[in-house]
């Protein structure tokens, strides 16, 4: 991978870990959070499309004008997906500790993306670097595995939220843990991978079909997850403002992050084999980890420490020559 694609997705994990942190402590808003943060990564982003080439990579498509079909159905697609990945992300922040979904999705992820590269997009990474992706998976994984909860929590003991309320994250954990020691996060960080795999193979291939711009895509990506949203939280239609009054500042920053994150990923594909891109970006897990450990105080944090230096040493042998 060369040194500008590597520096690329290395400032993308940065900008993800940022905006999926922003995007925990909001994970009981739902839906409402989420349709005003299209709103907002749509309209801060707009106005960068002129800067950066307009819709074709070039500014053109390979007729001498934009190839506004193809940009309509790779944004098209990609928004489903999106939306899609963002339904079960929340839902698995709402139930299952921060570090335990973000790793378990981030893992499946690349693995998945890795297999789909080689077999339908034609990709052949270098043999050291196939061994880099397994060990990047491997903590990735480990980390997901160090955070699953191993010890009941004592029944009968109600926990309450912020507002007073009974704290149905807890409540859901405790089932869980009560039951087979499963927590419900990693079966949503599983289906959160799956979802990442699917979006991250199609984006590969509509920029390199289409020879899109990644900033005009990933707008127009976001401005048609709009609609959709619309329709899921329309009973929830007054809950918007006031989302909006007590959230602005951490939609403001999603709004920035997210889009982001992953207009970098998209610029880092066009220069760089997707197999290759999709492991390097979840360096972001070591740093969801450690905030996890530091900030939230989740349980092991030696283990899960260790772990994140294994996902560095494989992001270590991705990045040689």
């Amino acid at each position: 991978m060369s040194e500008t694609a590597f520096a690329l997705v290395l400032a993308a994990a940065v900008a993800h870990a940022a905006w999926n942190i922003i995007a925990h402590g909001a994970s009981r808003i739902g839906v409402p959070f989420l349709w005003w943060g299209s709103v907002f990564g749509a309209v801060l982003w707009v106005g960068v499309i002129p800067l950066t080439g307009g819709v074709g990579a070039s500014g053109y498509g390979a007729g001498g004008a934009p190839d506004w079909a193809g940009f309509a159905l790779g944004a098209g697609v990609s928004a489903v997906l999106h939306v899609g990945y963002m339904f079960v992300l929340q839902r698995g922040y709402a139930v299952g500790d921060l570090s335990t979904v973000y790793a378990t999705a981030r893992g499946t992820g690349p693995l998945l993306t890795v297999i789909i590269a080689v077999a339908l997009l034609g990709e052949r990474p270098a043999p050291l670097a196939l061994v880099g992706v397994l060990v990047v998976v491997g903590g990735i994984v480990a980390i997901g595995i160090i955070g699953r909860p191993v010890q009941p929590r004592s029944p009968g003991v109600e926990k309450f939220d912020a507002g007073g309320r009974p704290d149905r994250h807890h409540r859901a954990v405790d089932r869980a843990v009560g039951r087979r020691g499963w927590d419900p996060g990693i079966a949503a960080g599983l289906a959160t991978g799956v979802a990442i795999a699917a979006y991250t193979i199609w984006d590969a291939h509509a920029l390199r079909e289409w020879q899109l711009s990644p900033v005009a895509f990933m707008v127009g990506c976001t401005a048609l997850e709009i609609p959709l949203f619309t329709i899921a939280a329309w009973r929830r239609r007054a809950e918007l403002l006031p989302t909006l009054r007590a959230q602005w500042g951490r939609l403001l920053a999603f709004g920035v992050l997210s889009p982001l994150s992953y207009i970098l990923v998209l610029t880092a594909i066009t220069i760089a084999p997707v197999a290759l891109v999709a492991p390097v970006r979840e360096v972001s897990v070591v740093l969801v980890s450690l905030f996890g450990a530091l900030v939230f105080r989740e349980h092991r944090p030696v283990a899960r420490i260790a772990a994140s230096v294994v996902v560095v040493g494989g992001i270590a042998l991705l990045s040689l020559p």
